[in-house]
Formats: structure tokens, C-alpha cells, sequence
């Protein structure tokens, strides 16, 4: 299956904003931090995120983003889809020339399975996710792990 980083990091990122955002907005340096994905991309993953409709930005003072629907409302598919990433198993990327320029036998077996992949991310939210207790132990461990990377970064600067 061809998902690169990019879809990825996105699926994860939205993920951390569903679970987070019901405190206050989220900062991507928040996301960054937490997640490990770079500042500046999810710069870039949030200006396709925004343009798809799937986020909205706050600015100033206590800003950051939100998500723009109901975490129930979307899909893994919307997020893969919004950062023009395709789930898709075929070799030609379904240009039907992976053969010497033409169709391989098993091209359609390919192509099925790629739909079928795609049917099953658009029946995942991120509201089902957010719910799942693996992904809440995760998330407590490391809001844990990054209260405490905070805390020593603040006596570090009182001291």
C-alpha cells in the first residue's frame, strides 16, 4: 500500500486535535511536540487541512486550531484525501501501464483491493478513534510524558 508520511502524519495529527481540542485550541508546536512530526510540516499538512475545510485556525493570544466538523463527521479517507494522498495498492498507481506501458494480469485485483481499502477508511471517524482505549492510554502517556518535559522546562528557566 503506497500511504506515504504525509497521510501518515496527517490521520495523526487530526487525531491529536480531536482528543485535544475540546480544552482550548491546539497549537501545531503542541502537536509537534507530542507527536514527533516536524513544525513545518504540519505547517504544510494544516494549509491543506484548512483548505479542504477540515480544520479552522484561531489567531492571536491562545489560538491555534479546531477541528471545522464534528469528529464524527470525518473520515480517515477525508483526512488522506485532503492532503492529496491516495490509498492505492497498484504499482502503476492506476495508470493501467504497469506492463511494459499496458495493463498487468492482476491489475484489477489491485485496483479492488485499493477501493475496498478506501471504502473501509471512510467508515473510520476520527470520533471512533478518539474513543478506542488504546488510543486514550496513549494519549494520557503522553500528555503525561509531555507535562513533564514542560514542568522541567519551567524550573529550568526559574532557576
Amino acid at each position: 500500500m503506497k500511504l506515504s508520511t504525509k497521510g501518515r502524519y496527517a490521520v495523526t495529527a487530526m487525531l491529536d486535535l480531536a482528543i485535544h481540542e475540546k480544552k482550548r485550541p491546539v497549537t501545531l508546536a503542541d502537536i509537534s511536540q507530542c507527536q514527533g512530526i516536524s513544525l513545518s510540516y504540519l505547517e504544510q499538512l494544516f494549509a491543506k487541512l484548512r483548505k479542504q475545510g477540515l480544520v479552522k485556525g484561531v489567531r492571536g493570544p491562545g489560538g491555534g486550531y479546531h477541528l471545522a466538523r464534528a469528529a464524527a463527521d470525518i473520515s480517515i479517507a477525508d483526512v488522506i484525501s485532503a492532503v492529496d494522498e491516495k490509498v492505492d495498492v497498484t504499482r502503476c498507481e492506476g495508470k493501467e501501464n504497469c506492463q511494459h506501458g499496458n495493463r498487468c494480469l492482476t491489475h484489477d485485483l489491485w485496483t479492488d483491493l485499493s477501493r475496498r481499502i478506501y471504502d473501509f477508511l471512510t467508515t473510520i471517524t476520527l470520533a471512533e478513534l478518539v474513543q478506542r482505549k488504546s488510543v486514550v492510554e496513549i494519549s494520557r502517556r503522553q500528555d503525561a510524558l509531555n507535562a513533564r518535559a514542560a514542568d522541567k522546562q519551567h524550573k529550568t528557566a526559574a532557576a
